[in-house]
């Protein structure tokens, strides 16, 4: 289906266009400046838009950041991965690294479920599985500590 540009390319369809976003799912400001702008809405109106959305509340930085990092972390991203995705989409890196922490999440834990789930409870025997493995931790994310522990033989041992 091919989407048709807005008949009138000003503040109020702007934000309405903005809003029928926002309803699909929510989005950081440079995400949304970035789309609006492809639909060919002017920047100044753009910039108008955003701001009056970010007043009414309507558009959060904050609520954006925390809804994509429990969407990743329900994918079994890493801290590493979702913080990369999130410099991508311009958030401030002090409020990444504020949802990262208020996501109360056991990045060990969840880096050996990952791995328990990709390829099973049986450790990796030689190098080259255990390369296989570390490398597709990750890719998924994950420190090199936290791959090191989740490839390690005792599970309980830090």
């Amino acid at each position: 289906m091919r989407r048709s540009k807005p008949e009138a390319l000003d503040e109020p369809a702007c934000t309405r266009v903005a809003l029928a976003l926002l309803a699909q799912r929510e989005h950081g400001q440079r995400e949304l400046t970035r789309k609006l702008a492809a639909r060919g809405f002017p920047a100044e109106v753009v910039a108008a838009a955003v701001a009056a959305l970010e007043s009414s509340g309507a558009l959060a930085e904050a609520r954006f950041t925390e809804t994509f990092v429990r969407s990743r972390v329900a994918k079994g991203q890493g801290p590493q991965r979702i913080r990369s995705e999130l410099a991508q989409r311009g958030v401030a890196e002090p409020d990444v690294e504020t949802a990262l922490r208020d996501a109360d999440v056991d990045w060990l834990a969840m880096a050996r479920a990952v791995r328990l789930k990709r390829f099973g409870a049986a450790l990796p025997r030689d190098f080259r599985e255990r390369a296989r493995q570390a490398r597709f931790l990750e890719y998924r994310g994950f420190s090199g500590d936290q791959i090191r522990a989740a490839l390690e033989v005792d599970g309980d041992s830090d």
